[in-house]
């Protein structure tokens, strides 16, 4: 299975064009860099996406349509695509906003005034509005994907990435897929069709954390905060203030109740600012630039401030923008803060080595995988839940601690997918085979072809049993067999040759058929008897279809001719 992990690339050329310095973020798709557009002598950032996500061929085919959308957005409230590309590996060329993310700012920690957050929330929708007019919706609206520039003006990054990786078939890093749930619809949680409303909730739980320091419907386990998401609509905590009304109809459970698109959410967010006070500007977060002047050489790696999509706590100092007469401190104090940053570092693990095991990335293997990779680096692993799941039977799906994390223990908690959850068949008996087959078709079956028979009491084409039987708990997609009533059986045409009319037709009218009538002369067959019918007698004929019956007038009679005063000659040629 590919790794996710992300290669230090600090001095690569990408196409050509794109010099890579320092590493400003790593994060569940990638890491970005501080890159230098050689062509056109401009900072840029480079997001540079998980090497194993080139092997993917449903990745790169979505990711290719994703970015060139991304590329077509223009607004003063989202993130500019330059350019993108693939070089063994796939990265995308953004501008370079230098202010940080409202994450690195949350990490700090600094939290947003109401007024603030009134002001950023409604840029934020402005922004989805723009692009949801397009048909585009962002599906990861999080405080790693909010980025400032120097004035405090907020971009929103990463459209379409969240679909591009939703069809890869590479498995995040463990961990990563938490920091995106933690801002998921009820719709995410269930696995429904989004629409714009979907990014509408993220953006009003992204309200509460900027403004209360914490994501609504905390819970112990990923699981346990989607269950409660999808079974409560959000209530805001006092803090927010007047911007409690609009972040509250925001984050009803049920999509109708919301806002029915971002510009009146905006529109919502717009009068809560006009009614506060101005906002003060924002303390930025900022990002250390570390261009390294040897960028070929290996070096350790120094902390850098996590501005894109990320969602770990990465604790810096806060760098406050520098006087214009005082710009040549600027060297010395980004220097200063690196060496005591890395002082920091040597202490701390001085103290941690010998004691800590990093833990490795378990999530996407089979239990006995994980329990290999889990003894590798010294730990065990311990199976502590079986869950319903998308994903195949005996896939671990979640494990405590993240990957990529340290831990002083000595197990790892894993949470493995029994397989989906099965799913009940439908009631369809007594519908006609079209709409059945919908019905199953609809609810994820596989159909086998109907198999007709003959049955007395149900109408032809009306279905009158499914194999298996309604209610019975299936796995999806199984095979299901809609047996389908060909109506009556055929009936053989009873006896009734010789006997009278009306015994033929009380016999052929009690076996089902209709009857018509037709006479013929007869010289063997008496008057008024039967003397055949169609179908012959003994034969069968579909039910309800119609029998003719001919009856017998006797022979032919004739008039005799009067041939007195005739010859004997001509009388006989007369007679």
């Amino acid at each position: 299975m590919a790794r996710s992990m992300v290669s230090d690339l600090a001095g690569r050329v990408l196409a050509g064009r794109y010099l890579l310095h320092s590493a400003i973020g790593t994060g569940a798709s990638g890491r970005v860099y501080v890159a230098e557009d050689t062509r056109l002598r401009r900072r840029v950032a480079v997001k540079v996406l998980h090497a194993a996500l080139a092997e993917d061929r449903a990745f790169l085919r979505r990711f290719r349509a994703e970015a060139q959308v991304a590329a077509s957005l223009h607004h003063p409230h989202i993130v500019t695509v330059h350019d993108w590309g693939e070089d063994e590996v796939p990265f995308m060329v953004l501008e370079l906003l230098e202010g940080g993310s409202l994450r690195s700012m949350l990490d700090q920690p600094t939290l947003l005034t109401v007024p603030q957050a009134a002001r950023m929330g409604r840029d934020v929708a402005a922004a989805l509005e723009y692009a949801h007019a397009r048909g585009i919706l962002h599906r990861d609206v999080k405080p790693a994907n909010l980025l400032f520039d120097e004035h405090g003006i907020v971009r929103v990054a990463d459209f379409g990435l969240a679909r591009a990786l939703a069809e890869a078939s590479w498995t995040e890093p463990a961990g990563a897929v938490f920091g995106t749930a933690r801002y998921s619809s009820p719709e995410q949680a269930m696995g429904v069709q989004l629409d714009a409303r979907s990014d509408l909730y993220s953006l009003a739980l992204v309200l509460v954390e900027a403004v209360a320091g914490k994501v609504p419907f905390s819970a112990d386990t990923t699981i346990g905060m989607l269950t409660a998401r999808t079974q409560r609509s959000l209530a805001a905590p006092d803090a927010l203030g007047p911007l409690a009304p609009v972040v509250e109809r925001a984050g009803r459970v049920d999509a109708n109740e919301r806002y029915p698109d971002a510009a009146t959410m905006r529109a919502a967010l717009a009068d809560v600012g006009d009614a506060l006070p101005p906002p003060p500007p924002l303390v930025l977060a900022g990002m250390f630039d570390g261009t390294d002047p040897h960028p070929t050489r290996t070096q350790a790696p120094t902390a850098t401030a996590q501005l894109f999509d990320q969602d770990a706590a990465v604790a810096m100092a806060e760098i406050a923008p520098a006087p214009k007469g005082n710009r040549r401190l600027v060297p010395y104090v980004v220097g200063a803060v690196l060496l005591v940053t890395v002082a920091l570092a040597a202490v701390a693990l001085a103290q941690v080595r010998g004691t800590s095991i990093e833990v490795p990335g378990l999530v996407g293997l089979t239990v006995a995988e994980a329990e290999a990779a889990a003894d590798a680096a010294g730990l065990d692993a311990e199976v502590v839940a079986t869950v319903d799941a998308p994903d195949a039977e005996g896939t671990v799906i979640a494990q405590s601690p993240p990957g990529g994390e340290f831990t002083r223990g000595d197990s790892v908690d894993l949470t493995v997918s029994a397989g989906p959850a099965p799913v009940a068949i439908p009631s369809v008996v007594g519908q006609p085979l079209a709409d059945a087959e919908a019905a199953l078709r609809a609810a994820g079956f596989t159909l086998a072809p109907a198999r007709e028979e003959f049955r007395d009491d149900v109408a032809a084409g009306i279905v009158f049993a499914v194999e298996p039987g309604e209610g019975t708990e299936v796995p999806p997609e199984s095979i299901v067999t809609l047996v389908v009533s060909k109506g009556r059986a055929p009936v053989p045409v009873p006896q009734v040759v010789g006997s009278t009319f009306d015994v033929a037709n009380a016999a052929l009218t009690g076996a089902g058929f209709t009857v018509t009538r037709s006479d013929e002369f007869s010289d063997t067959v008496p008057a008024g008897a039967v003397i055949e019918t169609n179908p012959p007698v003994g034969n069968e004929a579909p039910y309800g279809s119609a029998v003719a019956v001919v009856v017998s007038r006797g022979p032919d009679l004739v008039t005799v001719p009067d041939v007195r005063g005739n010859t004997l000659g001509t009388a006989i040629d007369l007679l």
